[in-house]
């Protein structure tokens, strides 16, 4: 796409403030959802793989979703469900994020360097599997992420999900989430009009997702969420030239994860039925960054 904190899943969901980690669906009266938006495509072949999607650099997409003041085709109205994203079987050998024959899909995230929030300097870093898989799977064994992220169990099944992003061509690339030096929340950046998303809206080259999970639960219920999503977003709407909005997918039950992108600046655009989860889509336009 768990508890309502916002950064709880984000492949895309997230939870409200005060609940898991950022998710579709989380549960939680708190503005800051445990999960960020994010579902994960499944690996027994019955959701889309369409990693292998390739949009010309001319192409750009016919923008229905309307306007940041709402008009526009739109559907009925998380932080903590699975990601949307599929990761990355394209029927081509894999090739290592650092590989320079593929280019770079995401320009560099290891460079994006640290954001200033209240809370401390926050700063992406991406996941290297020897040294962050026991946390981030501890992170997935919580009752509130695994509800949304299906990735609950032994090591393996988060080991196999992070596999398949760091070995793939780079379009989804998983992070480490530090805040004032402490490991805390889980991030997948990725390319939407490369995933299987795309075929679910009127996509443009470049758009951006996000999925957040909150790890810590002392991390929740803090306003967290949304704070550290506003932050992520401008680092992409800065690092990234190309991408003109930002884009998440949490579940639509997942009102704690809704209500953590809408308080980082996202819009509520249309509610799309993915092969996962029904999802609210939300949208952060690049001309609204600085008005926020």
């Amino acid at each position: 796409m768990p508890p309502a904190d916002p950064i709880t899943e984000t492949r895309f969901a997230v939870p409200a403030m005060a609940g898991p980690a950022c998710g579709a669906g989380s549960r939680s009266d708190s503005p800051d959802p445990g999960g960020v938006s994010g579902e994960r495509v499944r690996a027994d072949g019955h959701s889309e793989d369409t990693m292998n999607l390739r949009l010309p650099d001319d192409l750009v997409a016919v923008d229905v979703l309307g306007p940041p003041d709402g008009h526009g085709s739109r559907g009925r109205h998380q932080e903590m469900d699975r990601p949307a994203v599929s990761s990355t079987r394209t029927g081509e050998p894999s090739r290592p994020v650092s590989d320079p024959r593929h280019g770079d899909l995401l320009d560099r995230v290891a460079e994006w360097g640290p954001a200033d929030t209240p809370a401390g300097a926050f700063r992406l870093v991406p996941v290297r599997l020897e040294r962050d898989l026991p946390l981030i799977s501890r992170w997935m064994n919580d009752p509130a992420a695994a509800a949304f992220w299906e990735l609950a169990g032994p090591q393996e099944v988060t080991q196999d999900h992070l596999r398949s992003q760091l070995a793939g061509d780079g379009r989804s690339v998983p992070c480490i989430g530090v805040l004032g030096g402490v490991p805390m929340s889980y991030w997948e950046i990725y390319r939407a009009d490369l995933d299987p998303l795309a075929r679910h809206y009127p996509a443009r080259p470049h758009d951006t997702g996000i999925h957040l999970l909150v790890g810590g639960i002392a991390d929740r219920g803090r306003g967290l969420g949304g704070m550290l999503l506003r932050a992520v977003t401008d680092l992409v709407l800065v690092q990234r030239p190309s991408c003109t909005r930002v884009i998440a997918e949490p579940d639509i039950r997942n009102t704690p994860s809704v209500a953590a992108f809408l308080t980082a600046g996202f819009r509520f655009s249309a509610e799309v039925d993915l092969p996962a989860k029904r999802a609210a889509l939300l949208v952060r336009d690049r001309p609204l960054r600085h008005l926020l």
